[in-house]
């Protein structure tokens, strides 16, 4: 089970230890390679990031982030996002791998039932992909810093 910390970053399954915000590139990496492939990819803005496959989930994370507009005040040392999305599109049930956020599994569930358990909605620095309709699944989830 994947678990949304808000505010500190992903606990990642089987014991693979967390992705916590601030967490440097290789030390990302080495939490994540103990469940999947780690590939590194592109994100505009970061100085880096990477992508696994973990049954049915993507994780993105990436970090090091710039402000465009060169506020240093903006900027982000170590990890600063993570981005978990189911693989297949337009989910008709539950993912493989529950995603908990305060007990609530957000991919295990109709949008509707997740968000009304969620109410008043979800904590700052998490949200949530809207689904297609309130009986479809939720597909993604984004936690960043704030």
């Amino acid at each position: 089970m994947f678990e949304v910390l808000p505010g500190t970053g992903l606990c990642l399954p089987r014991r693979a230890g967390a992705l916590r915000f601030g967490m440097s590139e290789r030390e990302s990496q080495w939490a994540v390679a103990t469940l999947a492939d780690v590939r590194e990819t592109w994100v505009c803005q970061a100085g880096w990031a990477f992508a696994a496959r973990y049954e049915g989930l993507e994780l993105l994370a990436y970090g090091d982030c710039t402000d465009r507009f060169g506020r240093s005040e903006r900027d982000v040392r170590g990890l600063a996002a993570v981005l978990l999305s189911r693989c297949e599109s337009g989910p008709s049930g539950p993912s493989a791998v529950p995603v908990a956020l305060h007990g609530v599994d957000l991919f295990g569930y109709p949008a509707a039932e997740v968000l009304a358990a969620l109410e008043p909605g979800p904590p700052a620095g998490v949200k949530l992909a809207p689904a297609r309709s309130p009986s479809c699944y939720l597909s993604e989830v984004r936690l960043s810093t704030g």
